[in-house]
């Protein structure tokens, strides 16, 4: 049950009012730092947890006190957030991770995305949307196989060193003894609460979500205490029975019945069927640091083509946030993303051009594209072979040197809307990225991973690791990874700081579900970026947004000199950071 506390009542109807009562930013003055800066980096020396929220960054220290690796503290606090953050990932959705394993020196990653149902054939899905041109975001068809539980396996089988039941132990005390829901979640849950309710008539099934996210019949608000009974007693059999209970026992054989009830197309076979991927992460070169990222089916890549168009500029001594440095971020944005729309899928079902895309021969041929002075209303596709996307973020360090960047997400807000019977979790909505352009690389296909957008990063300077940071959003994620990395590396920000800074986010782009951008797309600009500055922007060619969404940033940054980590949290989000 929902007991509301008087504070968040309080809270809720005073919104409207604190704009009027503080006319300005109401932020007090920092002695040190830079002044946009919320706070100092935390710095540790045996470990640290960088997560979304508070108790799973918690839960994440203690596994590492009691003698786990930083996966072991990774997969836990992934467990936590899941139930505490279901706004944005869970055990319905996917999973991406890059880890440094100290021993061998070297990078290891991990693509832990589901694959599309094998019943569900493109002759049947475009006859289910009739005229619509693309696939609906809620409801059974953009349902991909959950990856996440097999993605703890595979992490957990070659780094980890606690008993899976007690890495999830935190989570499903949590789910069963309950936990408050912090500000951020709270309004993210009511917005997705009102979007399910909006278009109802896309799901078969929305009593099995008001049963285990309305406890009360509406969503929770900020402060009050949430349980979630179903998730505890699937997690427990997740780690009596390991990732079998999941994809061939138990579990999804509910799932199976479910979507046979409700009229979907994951079968049991589907389930069986997966396996997450070991792949080599791909890197560029940046001012001396090398930046990794995983291929695609993920979006990574395009923060290398980005930085590598932007290598050639002097950024620093353009300014920060100034209208010569965001016009070039936006204009690389778009050359980037052209490329996206069009390149970035499934491997297993294109030969992909990955290579040249992230070559620096290339990036040179598309910056002639780039005039200083004009926004492009819309730019071409490249051809590299000339010459021959709500989620969550998390980073965890330990005191071997291991450290883990680990992405996971629903995708579109809480995900399908499709809670199984009885799991406590939702269904992931990655489906809905496919597009229905015969040829192209992110084609539909049954057994077919979709074009995905979370993506974790890693960089090493010198041959050693550096930083392990994300930036969570949509296709905001590359765009945030560069200006994280510029924020650090063009203008020498603490870790804390190069997340606190105002950011941009451009939106409109060419995207891999068939839509190509013909106006030059739309430009938001967080409210620390001047007036002056979107004046100066609007006059080339660009249109000014002063809302949108700019991500959510975790990182830690290790200093090898000294032996420590620096840990920097979002801002924008309910976080922090722990360290020991």
């Amino acid at each position: 049950m929902l007991a509301s506390p008087s504070l968040a009542l309080i809270g809720l109807l005073m919104t409207a009012t604190w704009a009027s009562a503080f006319p300005q930013d109401g932020r007090g003055d920092r002695i040190t730092g830079r002044p946009f800066a919320s706070r100092s980096p935390v710095l540790a020396r045996n470990g640290m947890a960088a997560t979304s929220h508070p108790l799973a960054s918690q839960v994440a220290i203690d596994v590492l006190k009691a003698g786990g690796s930083a996966v072991d503290a990774a997969i836990a606090a992934n467990a936590t957030i899941g139930l505490m953050e279901p706004t944005g990932n869970g055990i319905g959705g996917d999973l991406f991770a890059i880890v440094w394993d100290p021993k061998k020196k070297e990078l290891h990653g991990l693509n832990g995305s589901g694959r599309s149902p094998q019943s569900l054939t493109i002759e049947k899905l475009r006859a289910a949307i009739g005229d619509a041109s693309e696939i609906p975001l809620l409801g059974p068809l953009p349902v991909s196989v959950p990856g996440t539980v097999d993605g703890w396996f595979e992490l957990h089988d070659r780094f980890g060193s606690l008993p899976m039941k007690d890495v999830l132990a935190p989570a499903i005390r949590y789910a069963r003894e309950g936990f408050p829901v912090t500000q951020v979640i709270a309004y993210y849950w009511a917005s997705n609460t009102r979007a399910f309710e909006r278009n109802r008539e896309l799901l078969p099934d929305l009593d099995s979500f008001r049963q285990t996210y309305l406890p009360e019949g509406r969503p929770p608000l900020e402060g009050e205490v949430f349980r979630n009974p179903d998730l505890a007693r699937t997690l427990e059999k997740i780690a009596s029975g390991g990732r079998d209970v999941f994809y061939r026992g138990e579990i999804a054989e509910v799932i199976d019945r479910y979507f046979r009830r409700i009229g979907g197309y994951i079968t049991k076979e589907d389930l069986a069927a997966h396996r997450s991927e070991w792949v080599e992460p791909v890197s560029t070169t940046y001012r001396g640091y090398e930046v990794f990222e995983l291929p695609p089916n993920g979006q990574g890549i395009a923060a290398l083509q980005m930085l590598n168009l932007l290598e050639a500029y002097d950024l620093a001594r353009l300014g920060h946030n100034s209208a010569e440095y965001l016009h070039l971020h936006v204009e690389a944005k778009k050359l980037a993303f052209a490329d996206r729309a069009r390149f970035y899928a499934d491997p297993a079902f294109s030969d992909l051009p990955i290579a040249d895309l992230i070559s620096k021969d290339y990036a040179a041929r598309r910056r002639c594209l780039i005039d200083t002075e004009r926004a492009a209303q819309s730019v071409p596709t490249g051809e590299p072979r000339l010459e021959q996307g709500d989620t969550i973020y998390l980073t965890v360090a330990d005191r071997n040197g291991m450290m883990v960047s680990l992405i996971q997400s629903n995708y579109s807000g809480m995900g399908s809307g499709l809670v199984p019977d009885g799991l406590g979790f939702m269904l992931q909505d990655r489906g809905a990225l496919f597009t229905f352009e015969d040829g192209h690389p992110n084609v539909y296909a049954p057994g077919k991973r979709p074009f995905h957008t979370i993506i974790p990063a890693f960089v090493l300077k010198d041959g050693a690791p550096w930083l392990s940071f994300g930036v969570m959003g949509g296709a905001m994620q590359p765009q945030g990874h560069v200006q994280i990395l510029c924020n650090l590396i063009d203008f020498g920000m603490n870790l804390q700081e190069a997340g606190d800074a105002a950011r941009y986010r451009h939106t409109g782009s060419s995207q891999p579900t068939g839509t190509m951008m013909s106006d030059g797309g739309e430009l938001s600009l967080e409210s620390g970026i001047g007036e002056d500055v979107a004046s100066a922007l609007t006059k080339r060619g660009h249109r000014i947004l002063r809302s949108g969404s700019f991500g959510g940033y975790q990182a830690i940054h290790f200093d090898r000199v000294q032996g420590v980590y620096h840990g920097a949290t979002e801002m924008r989000k309910d976080g922090t950071v722990i360290g020991y």
